[in-house]
């Protein structure tokens, strides 16, 4: 019998696949990054889902860290979703996934960090949608994975070199 791990992945497989169809038919993204990007950061890092709608964050790790994640099929020019500093986290995580939805970097960055750079005073973006570019993002956070064979012709490298800090494996 098929434990209910695998099934997550088996049902996880099965959307990127449609997802991957979905935008090849419409030229639209389905949007389930947000969903890809915490089944696979629970995956990776063994922290355990949060129920449907949690207010503030998707994760819990290991040592009960409250982890919102987010989600992009990695483009050179996209944000982070917004990011509510007014609800309870600990820190966020940024998953970047090929066109295949495999991810390939994810960062992560501390409350402080991040609601500091927010805050900013300059950009409406930041200001008011508390959003920030990926390339932002990358330079105040600590890389903390790496999947080579997911690499997009040399992008990892590039982002590498802006993150604050690399995390050895």
């Amino acid at each position: 019998m098929i434990g209910k791990e695998e099934q997550l992945y088996e049902i996880l497989g099965a959307a990127k696949k449609a997802a991957i169809e979905y935008k090849k038919l419409t030229g639209k993204p389905l949007g389930i990054t947000g969903e890809i990007a915490e089944v696979e950061v629970a995956r990776i890092f063994k922290c355990q889902l949060c129920i449907a709608r949690q207010e503030g964050y998707d994760l819990i790790g290991e040592k009960g860290e409250k982890i919102q994640v987010k989600g992009r099929v990695y483009n050179h020019n996209h944000r982070v979703p917004s990011i509510n500093i007014n609800k309870v986290w600990d820190t966020v995580t940024l998953v970047l996934l090929n066109q295949n939805y495999i991810p390939f970097l994810i960062f992560k960055a501390k409350r402080k960090v991040i609601v500091d750079t927010l805050l900013v005073p300059g950009s409406k973006a930041r200001n008011e949608r508390f959003s920030m570019s990926v390339s932002k993002f990358v330079s105040i956070s600590e890389l903390i994975y790496e999947n080579r064979k997911a690499n997009l012709n040399g992008v990892s490298f590039r982002l590498i070199k802006r993150s604050k800090k690399i995390i050895e494996e």
